[in-house]
C-alpha cells in the first residue's frame, strides 16, 4: 500500500457512518423511512423528508458526483413519474392545457411536484444506504440478527452473488457475436436473441448450483454455524432513530400545513 493511498484508507471509516451500520438495520431503516411516506400523496412531506436526507448524506460525507454516479436512475425515475402526473393526474382548479385525455390543471400540477419529490425522498435512501453492503455480511445480518430461515438467506446470497456473472456472461456474448461479424447490426434483434440466450444459461447454471447446493448440506434443516458473527451496536440504533425521525417529523409537517392527503381517501 503507497504512501498516498494510506491516508485516505484511514480516513475512510470516518467518512462514511452508515458503513459501520448492519446491512439488516439498513434494510430496517429504509422500511420505517419510506412506508409512512406511503401513505399520504402530497408535496410538504415528500420535500420534507427530502431536505432532512440532502443533509444527513452530506453530513456523512456523501459528495454530489456520489450521489449522480449512484442514484441517476431515481433522478431520471422521478421527472418521468411527475410528467405522467402532470398530464394524467385528477383534474381540478384552473384548467392551463388540454389535448385528449392529458389535461394539465392547478390539482395536476401540485400532484406531478409530489409525486417528482416523493419518489426522490423514498429511491434516494434506498440506494445510499446500500452503496457499500457486501452480500455475505447481509446474508449473516438476515441469518443471526432477523433469524430467517438459512435455505433461504442461502438461496438468495447465491442468487446475488450471481448476478455480477450474468453481467460477464452479458458482455463476453456481445464481444463473440461481434467477431462472428453478426453484432454489428440489428439493435433490438440483437437484443432479443442475447436475452434469450442469457436466460437459457441463467437456468442452467441455476440448476447446477442448486444441485451442488443440496449435495453440500446446504439444504439441510440441521441448525448451522457461521463463520462470521453479525452485530448490531449504537451506529444501528442512531439510524433507526434518525430514520423514524425524519418519518415523523415529515408526516407531522404535512398534518401542520393541512396538505395531509391519505392515498386511501
Amino acid at each position: 500500500m503507497s504512501a498516498e493511498t494510506l491516508p485516505a484508507v484511514l480516513d475512510a471509516p470516518r467518512l462514511r457512518f452508515v458503513d459501520r451500520v448492519n446491512p439488516v438495520s439498513r434494510l430496517a431503516a429504509a422500511m420505517l423511512l419510506t412506508t409512512p411516506l406511503l401513505l399520504t400523496v402530497d408535496w410538504v412531506s415528500a420535500a420534507t423528508a427530502l431536505v432532512i436526507q440532502l443533509v444527513l448524506f452530506a453530513l456523512a460525507g456523501v459528495t454530489p458526483s456520489t450521489l449522480l454516479r449512484r442514484a441517476w436512475p431515481i433522478l431520471i425515475a422521478a421527472p418521468v413519474a411527475g410528467v405522467s402526473m402532470l398530464l394524467y393526474g385528477q383534474p381540478s382548479g384552473e384548467e392551463y392545457w388540454s389535448f385528449w385525455l392529458a389535461r394539465i390543471t392547478d390539482g395536476s400540477i401540485e400532484l406531478a411536484i409530489a409525486v417528482t419529490v416523493r419518489v426522490l425522498a423514498i429511491g434516494l435512501p434506498a440506494v445510499l444506504l446500500f452503496m457499500h453492503v457486501d452480500p455475505t455480511e447481509l446474508a449473516d445480518g438476515l441469518a443471526q440478527v432477523w433469524h430467517l430461515p438459512s435455505r433461504f438467506v442461502l438461496g438468495a446470497l447465491a442468487g446475488a452473488r450471481l448476478v455480477g456473472l450474468f453481467i460477464e456472461d452479458w458482455q463476453a456474448m456481445s464481444l463473440s457475436r461481434r467477431a462472428r461479424g453478426i453484432g454489428d447490426h440489428g439493435a433490438l434483434r440483437r437484443f432479443a436473441t442475447m436475452a434469450f440466450a442469457l436466460l437459457v444459461l441463467a437456468i442452467r447454471r441455476g440448476s447446477k448450483l442448486a444441485t451442488a447446493m443440496e449435495a453440500r448440506g446446504f439444504g439441510s434443516e440441521v441448525p448451522r454455524t457461521w463463520a462470521r458473527e453479525s452485530r448490531v451496536g449504537w451506529p444501528d440504533l442512531v439510524l433507526i432513530l434518525l430514520a423514524v425521525t425524519i418519518a415523523v417529523v415529515s408526516i407531522a409537517a404535512a398534518v401542520w400545513a393541512g396538505t395531509f392527503h391519505a392515498v386511501w381517501s
